[in-house]
C-alpha cells in the first residue's frame, strides 16, 4: 500500500499564493507518476496537473496553466503544487494521486488512471 498525505492548504486572498505538498510513504514504487486533482462543492473532481517520474514531463489544465507549477523531489518522495495568482474559482479540496509506471516520461490526466489517493487539503480563496 502507498499512503499519500497532502499539506499546505489554507485560506488566502485572491491574487495570493499557496504551495501544496504531497508526501508518499509505504510501498513506494521504483517509478511512479503523480497528479493533482480538485473538487469544489457540488462539482465533479477535475484534473489540475500531472507530472512524470522524471519530472521532465508535465501537463496542466487550461484553467491553471501559467499560474500553477507542479514539481517533485523523488529523494523526498514528495510532489508539490505552487499556486500563484489564485482566484476564488480555485477554491476546492485538492487531492494528490499516484500510480506505478514503467516509463520515466509518462503522466496521466484521467482520475481513473490513478490507483492511490490522498485525503485532500482544503484551499479557500476569498475575493
Amino acid at each position: 500500500q502507498v499512503q499519500l498525505v497532502e499539506s499546505g492548504g489554507g485560506l488566502v486572498q485572491a491574487g495570493g499564493s499557496l504551495r501544496l505538498a504531497c508526501a508518499a510513504s509505504g510501498r513506494t514504487f521504483s517509478r511512479y507518476a503523480m497528479g493533482w486533482f480538485r473538487q469544489a462543492p457540488g462539482k465533479k473532481r477535475e484534473f489540475v496537473a500531472a507530472i512524470s517520474w522524471s519530472g521532465g514531463s508535465t501537463y496542466y489544465a487550461d484553467s491553471v496553466k501559467g499560474r500553477f507549477t507542479i514539481s517533485r523531489d523523488n529523494a523526498k518522495n514528495t510532489m508539490y503544487l505552487q499556486m500563484n495568482s489564485l482566484k476564488p474559482d480555485d477554491t476546492a479540496v485538492y487531492y494528490c494521486a499516484t500510480r506505478q509506471v514503467n516509463s520515466n516520461s509518462v503522466y496521466y490526466i484521467e482520475s481513473d488512471d490513478y490507483i492511490y489517493w490522498g485525503q485532500g487539503t482544503q484551499v479557500t480563496v476569498s475575493s
